[in-house]
């Protein structure tokens, strides 16, 4: 990537917006944000405490779940879609540290993401990462432009972890994982975390419309019932759709649930 382009994406992105990938990279206490982000991030957490948790919930069920894949599952084959800011314990890293033979393939299209990919293209020597700029709407797009790192006619894993609450037609969002869920050979997984007014959420929808009015991309939540419905046809891993915060923990007890559905399917 030379100096020219590594430029190009702050112009595309102003700092007085605020910015969903960095306001998550704010909650997560992260640097990679500004005064706006930290604004927003603010009042959202005022109308909604919970926010914070959420997303570090979210990150947490992400490592227990690619330790699952990579590890139980025997999954050497990863697509992050909607890959976000880096943070700590990607997708790559907990694969390979289980798997170093693991093949991530990272997308995005949020020009803010696209200025740290140097941050997430580093892999074991046995393995291979490497960064898609595309966008989750178009599942063809990304499916050729990853087969040049992952082998479609082995198990896959794709993982949709808080992006399909960013494509606000659920119709579209369903056509969306359908269509990926075509490209993939059976063995291959999906996993899925969504917000929801549900699991206690309900006074997120305040914040929601705050959000909305006041930051990108829009936001929707949905129902357990509409996040279910995302994987007709595919078997669902237990223990379920549940809080991602009770997805596999290890502990004797559960934890407090947040409102963020967490799912694994697996692909018959």
């Amino acid at each position: 990537m030379s100096d020219d382009s590594a430029q190009q994406p702050e112009e595309r992105t102003p700092g007085h917006i605020a910015h969903n990938a960095r306001v998550w990279n704010y909650w997560l206490g992260g640097k990679d944000h500004y005064e706006v982000d930290e604004r927003v991030g603010d009042m959202v957490t005022s109308m909604y405490p919970s926010i914070g948790e959420v997303a570090r919930a979210d990150r947490d069920f992400l490592g227990r779940v690619v330790g699952f894949l990579a590890g139980e599952a025997g999954i050497r084959q990863f697509l992050d879609i909607g890959t976000g800011l880096p943070t700590v314990n990607n997708t790559h890293e907990v694969a390979q540290r289980i798997a170093p033979d693991a093949r991530i393939v990272y997308v995005d299209n949020d020009p803010i993401v696209l200025t740290h990919a140097r941050a997430l293209l580093t892999s074991s020597s046995e393995g291979a990462t490497s960064y898609v700029d595309a966008d989750a709407r178009d599942p063809r797009a990304i499916i050729e432009a990853a087969s040049g790192t992952l082998d479609f006619a082995q198990p896959v894993a794709v993982m949709l972890l808080g992006i399909l609450n960013f494509v606000l037609d659920t119709e579209e969002a369903t056509s969306i994982v359908r269509r990926l869920v075509e490209a993939l050979p059976p063995g291959s997984y999906v996993v899925l975390t969504h917000p929801t007014l549900e699991l206690g959420g309900e006074g997120n929808e305040a914040a929601m419309k705050f959000w909305n009015e006041n930051a990108t991309p829009p936001i929707t939540a949905r129902t357990g019932a509409e996040v279910a419905a995302f994987l007709d046809g595919l078997d669902i891993i237990e223990p379920g759709l549940v809080s991602c915060a009770r997805w596999r923990t290890a502990g004797p007890e559960e934890g407090p649930q947040v409102a963020q559905f967490g799912v694994v399917a697996r692909k018959p």
